[in-house]
């Protein structure tokens, strides 16, 4: 849990050490289409974190307010969250298995 905590961070704080540019409305869209697919993929795996909705929920209502900026950041840590969390999920999938009791 530890290293998937670890990772989450890296993740999140990689997009927020970005060089500072104004967001474009089309940079908006392709993060949030990135981060919608990822989040998606996590639901096909029945692990979507509560956290990826809300940070979708706030880059649309940033960019609905025209803050592309906040909107793009928002997005960009949608992706990494649903990404940590498939991740997540897949690791679960063999791990449990150290875990029996024998």
């Amino acid at each position: 849990m530890k290293r998937l905590f670890a990772l989450a961070m890296l993740l999140v704080s990689s997009f927020a050490l970005s060089p500072a540019q104004a967001a474009t409305e089309a940079d908006y869209k392709a993060a949030y289409a990135t981060a919608e697919a990822a989040a998606k993929e996590a639901a096909g795996l029945r692990n979507q974190w509560t956290v990826t909705v809300t940070a979708l929920a706030a880059a649309r209502k940033a960019a609905d307010g025209g803050d592309f900026d906040r909107a793009t950041a928002a997005a960009n840590e949608a992706e990494a969250l649903a990404k940590a969390s498939i991740f997540q999920a897949n690791s679960e999938k063999e791990a449990w298995k150290a875990m029996e009791i024998r």
